[in-house]
């Protein structure tokens, strides 16, 4: 059975209700679906330039809305791998090969490729220019 690291992207998908994604979300195995500590930095940094952002308390009060409704629920539903020292070895040692790939996204494709999971994300063009990766697109 194959095991899948959701990138960021497609965890907002799945938390935005994206059909497709929520139907291959549906289909797998809560136990074969992960996220990594690097999603989860993404999406704090997003709720971080939400709030930093907000210019009344409405708008503030969506921003720590956004939390509670979309992020937790979400983040507790699967399993949260941390960057482990082995994969932070192995995203410098990618980061030499000069990919052209963003930090963010090279530390997913390390944490995938030192676990042996598969990327689910809608970016292949960038996540296929790591050696040894193999990703899917879960949007189409």
């Amino acid at each position: 059975m194959s095991r899948y690291l959701l990138d960021t992207d497609m965890l907002s998908l799945f938390q935005q209700g994206h059909p497709t994604v929520v139907g291959r979300v549906n289909r797998t195995p809560v136990a074969d679906l992960i996220i990594c500590t690097i999603t989860l930095l993404e999406q704090m940094h997003g709720w971080q330039t939400a709030l930093n952002r907000a210019r009344d308390a409405r708008q503030l009060a969506r921003a720590h809305e956004l939390v509670v409704v979309r992020l937790l629920p979400a983040w507790r539903s699967f399993t949260v791998l941390a960057m482990t020292e082995l994969a932070i070895l192995r995203f410098e040692h990618l980061r030499t090969l000069r990919l052209n790939i963003g930090q963010m996204d090279l530390r997913i494709g390390a944490v995938a490729l030192e676990s042996g999971l598969i990327v689910a994300t809608r970016n292949l063009r960038d996540f296929q220019r790591v050696p040894g990766l193999t990703c899917e697109d879960w949007s189409v």
